[in-house]
């Protein structure tokens, strides 16, 4: 997003914008999450346990929850017992390998398979699967929503098999399926950390002590939080360029930043904490620690990448103090989260510009999202929290995103 000359005024009306957007898949039943990219839609399952997706290019997705019930003891020992079965049934050739995603044990496999289609010859198809331990769950519930409450099921651990494939011929469907599979959060804790593909693809090992730009202060991060993120940022953008010309953009470019929040809250957690240290050291009123971060990321070298996704991965930028608004709007509203006030961006295509959004009192110009009135934060140009550029200020063209 490129930056703005500003005249700079201020604003004492709220922005109004209530829109509501498609939001990540929850299981009240089992606690996980999926957050799939635009565009696919239910094709079958039955809302608790299974659950098959597509989308007009080709792209699938299926989803199985393996559990004891009922007396029954469970169809699996473990992931690998459940990624045998699926090579098994499949006939798949492709390679399969273990890792651990925080505490729990997963089964990543390469796909390559015939889909059998009825009347006509088999398809070849390709795509990648995960099997995840859920974790421990004492009282899930069997039974749909026919208001009868059914007896709680003995404690046991179930198992996920999430399988995202298409065409063979479709490779470039292939970002989509690492994007589904990498938006799948087993448990509600791991909703605000690293997803298995790219936590698999870049396992945190390694924790380092990296300076923080302009602070005079260090943080622990891990070797691989700048490569990681950055590999993250660049898939997602792939994604997001097909959609640049649909008409639900606006719902992709949601996700886009969603899938960056969450993916960075986790890896920039001790950078978070000791900014507020610096910052907030002695204690502030919330809108003067709000103030003092925000000045620290309008103190950046501005960069854009005009031949990438034009988003400074948010472990470089807080490091490296460089960035576009949006990685900044996005970095302020992680420092103030991790500080316990509430925060959201807000991103407009016609002004190609970012800005972030607190829910702090006081004066200035608000833009209300999701029934509330954020305060508006200018990342690129050393002004006070709520104020914005006379050239920036039509709510027509801004878009509200928050990441609760």
């Amino acid at each position: 997003m490129k930056d703005k000359k500003l005249f700079i005024f201020p604003v004492f009306f709220a922005f109004l914008c209530s829109s509501v957007f498609s939001a990540p898949l929850y299981s009240p039943t089992w606690g996980f999450k999926i957050d799939l990219p635009e565009g696919y839609y239910l094709t079958g399952g039955d809302g608790k346990d299974r659950y098959s997706f597509a989308n007009a290019d080709g792209a699938l997705f299926d989803l199985i929850v393996y559990y004891a019930a009922d007396g029954r003891t469970a169809p699996y020992a473990g992931v690998e017992a459940l990624a045998q079965d699926v090579e098994r049934r499949l006939n798949n050739s492709g390679d399969t390998d273990t890792f651990e995603y925080r505490q729990k044990k997963a089964v990543i496999m390469e796909l390559t398979f015939a889909n059998q289609v009825s009347g006509g010859r088999p398809v070849p198809m390709a795509g990648w699967a995960l099997c995840l331990e859920l974790g421990e769950t004492s009282t899930a519930q069997s039974g749909g929503s026919t208001g009868i409450r059914p007896a709680a099921r003995p404690q046991t651990q179930p198992l996920l098999l999430a399988m995202a494939y298409g065409p063979e011929s479709r490779q470039d469907l292939m970002a989509l399926h690492f994007s589904a599979l990498d938006s799948i959060a087993p448990k509600q804790d791991d909703s605000f950390a690293p997803g298995p593909i790219t936590e698999y693809s870049y396992p945190r090992e390694t924790q380092i002590e990296a300076s923080v730009f302009g602070l005079g202060i260090n943080a622990s991060i891990y070797e691989e939080d700048a490569e990681a993120a950055q590999a993250l940022v660049d898939r997602e953008f792939q994604i997001l360029r097909r959609y640049q010309n649909a008409p639900n953009w606006q719902e992709a470019w949601i996700r886009f930043y969603r899938a960056i929040y969450r993916d960075s809250f986790d890896r920039l957690a001790n950078i978070a904490f000791k900014v507020e240290r610096k910052l907030n050291i002695p204690p502030k009123e919330t809108r003067d620690f709000a103030d003092q971060a925000l000045q620290w990321v309008q103190s950046f070298n501005y960069e854009r990448d005009f031949m990438g996704s034009d988003f400074v991965n948010l472990v470089s930028a807080a490091t490296e103090g460089r960035g576009d608004c949006d990685s900044r709007a996005l970095l302020w509203a992680i420092i103030l989260k991790q500080a316990n006030i509430q925060s959201a961006i807000m991103v407009s295509r016609n002004y190609s510009h970012a800005m972030g959004l607190a829910d702090i009192s006081g004066t200035g110009a608000r833009f209300e999202v999701e029934g509330q009135k954020l305060l508006v934060a200018e990342t690129t140009a050393r002004v006070s929290i709520g104020l914005i550029g006379e050239t920036v200020s039509d709510i027509e063209h801004w878009l509200g995103i928050t990441f609760d």
